[in-house]
């Protein structure tokens, strides 16, 4: 029976990984084409960046609240959607930061991410309780950085968010690996698609991590 659930362990960490990785191949072409292609100063000019923002809120809201009710083909395509727009949104990237900067901290970022998924599953114990103060303290943190984007505008306290909240979603990578090892066994959930659920949330770890590993260590351009 034990190795039974191994066996179904590895096979949801298997689909979730792929996903995530297609997700996040799916981001940085798109985001690579935008830039490169003269496409992001077009929506630059037309000022479509906000409108974009809540197109991926309306995905990921519509993702999240509808999950278990949506077929398994419709939460694939949300996810897409999701990943698609925002590589439009990730584009900026390429106009702020030098590309040599963008690859290797993106690999820095991966290794990260590999580090925190193994603590996360090899951990025994219950993370259950973080969840509600890793919610608590990303909330207060955007809130936060909203704020001192609009009316602050104080570098050195937008510096100290990056770290702050970075060590936030530290936290969360590994809850969420952590989680992933008993959501196969929690009922109502279709298990057609639950490595998706598991995908997008690894994605929105692992992007939120390289961004504010960028925004910290990364060289602008001139």
């Amino acid at each position: 029976m034990e190795d039974n659930n191994v066996n179904v362990q590895n096979k949801l960490f298997g689909k979730t990984f792929f996903w995530m990785f297609l997700g996040l191949l799916g981001s940085g072409l798109i985001a690579w084409y935008t830039y490169y292609s003269g496409l992001y100063f077009e929506i630059l000019i037309e000022d479509s960046f906000s409108t974009l923002l809540i197109l991926e809120l309306v995905a990921v809201l519509l993702f999240s609240f509808l999950f278990r009710k949506l077929p398994p083909i419709v939460v694939g395509i949300l996810y897409f959607v999701y990943a698609a727009l925002n590589g439009v949104t990730l584009s900026v990237i390429f106009a702020v930061f030098e590309l040599g900067s963008i690859i290797y901290l993106f690999l820095a970022s991966a290794i990260i991410f590999a580090i925190l998924g193994i603590i996360g599953y090899k951990t025994n114990k219950d993370l259950t309780k973080w969840s509600t103060y890793l919610n608590v303290f990303l909330i207060i943190g955007i809130l936060l950085s909203v704020l001192n984007l609009f009316i602050l505008k104080n570098p050195t306290f937008d510096l100290i968010l990056d770290w702050i909240i970075l060590a936030i979603f530290f936290g969360v990578t590994v809850y969420d690996i952590n989680k992933i090892k008993l959501l196969q066994l929690e009922e109502g959930i279709n298990q057609e698609k639950v490595h998706i659920y598991c995908a997008m949330q690894l994605y929105l770890d692992f992007i939120n991590i390289f961004l504010r590993i960028l925004s910290i260590f990364g060289k602008r351009r001139n």
